[in-house]
């Protein structure tokens, strides 16, 4: 079975990153750990910019609680990567993110992922709902595209 790249036009938000010498591995590529870290940059973005998210004074944090990736081509330095972040689904304390990561210039994913928050009060790290505005402000980055089909 092979997996469909996923496409940049469906992703309302995209968020540029350089790759750093140290993301190279031994074989000569970016280490698959870092398209994790990747991922957790560019959702994070999302929220500081568009919900207005204060990382460190928030009442409440997302914790990450599920993420996969599915490599379709190699990253390496120096390179500009650009990852597009999507909103799949927004439940009471959880955002599900679909995210791909795209070369400059290019069209289809060279890796593609999921990734989800929890949030929960920063103190007692119990479940806490969304606040309102953040939930009104990320219904602009829903999902545009259904899951692509496996082949």
């Amino acid at each position: 079975m092979k997996l469909q790249a996923k496409l940049r036009e469906n992703y309302p938000f995209i968020f540029p990153i350089q790759t750093r010498w140290s993301d190279n591995d031994i074989y000569g590529h970016v280490n698959n750990v870092n398209y994790y870290s990747f991922f957790d940059t560019a959702a994070n973005a999302l929220l500081i910019q568009k919900t207005h998210f204060d990382i460190h004074h928030s009442p409440i944090i997302g914790l990450v609680v599920s993420s996969s990736c599915q490599f379709l081509q190699e990253l390496s330095y120096p390179e500009i990567i650009e990852v597009g972040v999507a909103i799949k689904r927004i439940g009471n304390s959880s955002l599900e993110y679909d995210l791909a990561i795209f070369k400059v210039n290019q069209d289809t994913a060279a890796a593609q992922g999921q990734f989800i928050h929890v949030f929960v009060d920063r103190e007692q790290r119990k479940s806490t709902p969304i606040p309102t505005h953040m939930r009104q402000a990320l219904q602009a980055y829903m999902q545009v595209e259904p899951e692509p089909k496996f082949v």
